[in-house]
Formats: C-alpha cells, sequence, structure tokens
C-alpha cells in the first residue's frame, strides 16, 4: 500500500513537473531567448520591485550589469600650448569635470579625463563636448580594460555633446529611451568614471525636467539648447559624458554638469536629454556638423508677473518677446505678445521645452504652431529656417569635415596598423587639387606626425593642416608600407 502511494506520488509530482516544464517550453519557444539588446528593443523591464517594510524598494543590479560595460572612461591629451585660468572673479562651470590641470596656466601637455556612452555595437560613443575641446589625442577604455584610439567624428558646442569612434566591432551598446516620457520622481542610474574611478554606479531619483542653468550660454553660444534633466544621483568630476540609464536599462540622458560651489556633487546634477543627443547624433553622422533648425523669434516664459501685466487668464505657454524681420516666425503671422502652446500638438510651457522642440527638427521642416493671440486661440504653419535663413539642408558631406589642403582623410582600421607596424596615424582617402598633390602623395599614404606632433586622429590632423602655412614635414607610411618623409611647402 505504502508502495502503492509513493508511486502515486512520483506520478502527480512528474505530471506536476511535465505540465511546469511544458509551461517553461511554451515561453521559450513563442518568445525566444532574449539577449540583452533584444530586451531592450522590447522595452524589457528589468526592476524588480519589491515590498521592503510597506515601501517599494528597486534592485538595481540587472540595470548596472547591462549600463556599466556600455560606458567608457575617456582620456584626452592637449598638446603644447598655453592654458588660461579663469579671470578674476569669474567661474568656468566646466573646469571641475576637466580637472586640476586645466585651471592654472602652464606648457606642456594637458590631460583631462571623463565618460562616454557606446551606442552601436560598431564603436560610436557619445560624450560631452567639453571632454574633448581641443584635445589632441583622445583615449578610450572599455569596460574591460582594453585601450583604444579614438576620432572625434563631430561636436556641437549648442548642446555640449560629441561624437567618438573607434575601430572596434561586437561592443556592448544601451539602447535609447524616450526622454520626454521622463517622469519627476523616477528612479535613475548615473554611470561614469569620476575621480578615475572607473565603471562606477550610483542612484537616485529624477529632480525635475526642463532646467535651463544657463550653463552653455555662459560660453557666448546663443544658439545653446538647455533643457536638463536634474538628479539627484551622485554625480562628480569624471562623471562628465557618462550615462544616466533608467530602470528598464535604457539611455536617456547625458550627465554633463553639477550644481556645486566645491567643484564635487552637492545634490544635484544634469544631464542632457537622450532627444537632444539623437538629433545631434544623426546629424554629426550624417554631415559633421548639426543642422539647427530656427524659428526666429525671441522667446520668454510665462510669469505670475507678466500674465498680470498682459491679462492672461493663466501661466501656460511661452510669450514671444520679439520677432525677427524675414524669420520663420514673422513669415507664419507670429507676432509680438502671442504666446505659443503647442507645436505639432506637443505642450511647450517654458522657453527651454521650445527650444527643444524646434531643435529636433531641420530646415526646411514644417511645422504646426498653436498659439493663443488676444484671448484666442489660433493655428498657423511655419517652415523652419537655418541660420543663415535658407529652407533648405546644404549639401555638406563629411568629407569636408574630414578635409584640408586638398586632402581627404579617413581613420586607421586596427588591420592597417597591424600592417604597417604602427600605433597611431590617419590615413588619406583622397588627394585633390593642392600643395599634396603637386608633391605627388598617394592615396592610401598614412600620416604618423607632421612638424614632429604624432597624429592620433583626423579631427587632430585637420586642425593641425588648417593653420599650417609654408614649409611642412610629413612623416608616415607609403600604400606599399615604405617609411615616407616628405617636406611639402603650403602658401594658402
Amino acid at each position: 500500500m505504502n508502495g502503492l502511494k509513493r508511486i502515486g506520488t512520483l506520478l502527480v509530482i512528474a505530471t506536476i513537473g511535465g505540465l511546469v516544464a511544458l509551461g517553461i517550453n511554451n515561453l521559450v519557444s513563442e518568445e525566444g531567448p532574449k539577449s540583452v539588446e533584444e530586451m531592450q528593443r522590447k522595452d524589457f523591464k528589468f526592476t524588480n520591485a519589491k515590498a521592503v517594510d510597506g515601501l517599494v524598494g528597486f534592485d538595481f543590479v540587472t540595470v548596472s550589469e547591462v549600463s556599466t560595460p556600455a560606458v567608457v572612461h575617456i582620456k584626452t591629451t592637449i598638446g603644447v600650448q598655453e592654458v588660461e585660468s579663469s579671470k578674476k572673479g569669474q567661474t568656468n562651470p566646466f573646469e571641475d569635470f576637466f580637472g586640476d590641470g586645466f585651471r592654472m596656466p602652464r606648457r606642456g601637455p594637458q590631460q583631462a579625463s571623463g565618460s562616454g556612452v557606446i551606442f552601436s555595437e560598431d564603436g560610436y560613443i557619445v560624450t560631452n563636448n567639453h571632454v574633448v575641446a581641443n584635445a589632441d589625442k583622445v583615449e578610450v577604455i572599455l569596460n574591460d580594460k582594453r585601450s583604444f584610439l579614438a576620432d572625434v567624428v563631430g561636436v556641437d558646442p549648442s548642446t555640449d555633446l560629441a561624437v567618438l569612434k573607434i575601430e572596434e566591432n561586437g561592443l556592448p551598446f544601451l539602447t535609447f529611451g524616450n526622454s520626454s516620457e521622463v517622469k519627476v520622481g523616477e528612479w535613475v542610474v548615473a554611470v561614469g568614471n569620476p575621480f578615475n574611478l572607473t565603471s562606477t554606479v550610483t542612484a537616485g531619483i529624477i529632480s525635475a525636467t526642463g532646467r535651463n542653468i544657463d550653463l552653455l550660454r555662459t560660453q557666448d553660444n546663443q544658439y545653446a539648447i538647455e533643457n536638463f534633466i536634474q538628479t539627484d544621483a551622485a554625480v562628480n568630476p569624471g562623471n562628465s559624458g557618462g550615462a544616466l540609464v533608467n530602470t528598464s536599462g535604457q539611455l536617456i540622458g547625458i550627465n554633463t554638469a553639477i550644481a556645486s560651489k566645491t567643484g564635487s556633487y552637492s545634490g544635484y546634477s544634469f544631464a542632457v536629454p537622450v532627444n537632444i543627443a539623437k538629433k545631434v547624433i544623426n546629424d554629426l553622422l550624417k554631415y559633421g556638423e548639426v543642422k539647427r533648425a530656427l524659428l526666429g523669434v525671441q522667446i520668454g516664459d510665462v510669469t505670475s508677473e507678466l500674465a498680470e501685466a498682459k491679462g492672461y487668464d493663466n501661466l501656460k505657454g511661452v510669450y514671444i518677446a520679439g520677432v525677427m524681420d524675414g524669420g520663420a516666425g514673422k513669415k507664419a503671422g507670429i507676432k509680438m505678445d502671442d504666446v505659443i502652446l503647442e507645436i505639432n500638438s506637443r505642450e511647450v510651457n517654458s522657453s527651454s521645452d521650445l527650444q527643444e522642440v524646434v531643435g529636433g527638427y531641420h530646415p526646411g521642416d514644417k511645422i504646426t504652431i498653436l498659439l493663443r493671440r488676444d484671448s484666442k486661440e489660433k493655428t498657423v504653419e511655419a517652415i523652419l529656417q537655418s541660420k543663415s535663413g535658407d529652407t533648405k539642408i546644404s549639401n555638406t558631406e563629411m568629407k569636408s569635415f574630414n578635409s584640408s589642403k586638398g586632402l581627404v582623410f579617413e581613420s586607421l582600421t586596427k588591420e592597417e596598423k597591424s600592417k604597417y607596424g604602427i600605433k597611431s596615424g590617419v590615413k588619406i582617402k583622397e588627394v585633390n587639387k593642392g600643395p599634396f598633390r603637386d608633391a605627388g602623395v598617394q592615396k592610401g599614404t598614412v600620416i604618423t606626425s607632421l612638424d614632429k606632433q604624432s597624429v592620433f586622429s583626423v579631427a587632430q590632423l585637420k586642425k593641425l593642416l588648417d593653420k599650417k602655412k609654408g614649409g611642412v614635414l610629413i612623416e608616415g607610411k607609403k600604400p606599399n608600407g615604405d617609411d615616407l618623409v616628405l617636406g611639402i611647402k603650403i602658401n594658402e
């Protein structure tokens, strides 16, 4: 009898086990095994919410495991030059991210460090412009300690963003979230390399959105776009350019600045929203520069004082303080004292909101604007313009961004560096009319140094050549691998 009970029990266990196995098998067969990238694309929620003494806690382990490998450590070197300190009574909000070496005048190579985020498996990285500004050499160190020399694809001071490229494939990367959906109080993770402490993860919440802190405008940049995400996740010098990640493991911002009187974390930090970064990245990759759209109006927030003075019954929208002659707004019929309420059905309630929305378009794009005039709502259509007033995107190609003195450059691959037995250099992709063609320089030539200064990237070589006149000493490799030492006279 006991034997029959034992057999019956085993059968029940086996049946339950079979059902469980079938259930698991069905889940696997229907959805398939999930890689990290697949889970991100499907907006898979990594957060494991659990009750802790009546409160809701979060397990950030998986989020950290996903985001940390995609965040890199960036080290930059600036060659021999004089570095100016801030004028008396003035402060540079970026100094604390550059490091102490950037505060005092001195000669010799200057070094700084920051962070960056890999956004494609083939080595494209987004970081802050101020992390790589004026750098002659940019080194990228991956989470697994591998090191690469990076080329600066393009920069945009107006948003303090830059795109780098390293020659590697199969890299872990972060997918972009939607920063327009970010909510105050939402949990976030900041990943970066503060104080050269690599792969540091901190957690906090979104403290505010749409912050305009006049950080970029202090750099004499009239087209600066500031609509920062504010967070209380600890961010310190070295975090600049790192990732702000939501609990779905998606990139929602690029950590850029801190609010501090000491230079270290004091409670709040600010990140460029990823929706702004998307536009900047796409433009830099396609054109080598950002094609910024302008509405051609002067704007301001609707304050209680302004509403009282103008007789507004609410504080919604963005106030039009002036309209530029010949601008897109003027042509669309926008007038001074109008209040813009929506752009393409998206509400705008601050100057920074409107700047971000318009900044996401290109010259020539048509937008529908809902505005309020004399207590009545009105809809107008505007065709956005460029800085020069054009409504078409000029046919700027990447080769113009990567060219100088008749040459067009491209980065060396790992295989090419190995072939020539060199660690750095830039390859000549095209030789057009100019002093180099006259000197017999061939397509495929590799330049490793210019006037005895080592060459590490396309951007650096272009910068060096652009300001060269007179005799120039070129060293490198001929297309067949032979050593090249050549003096060239540049007259232009």
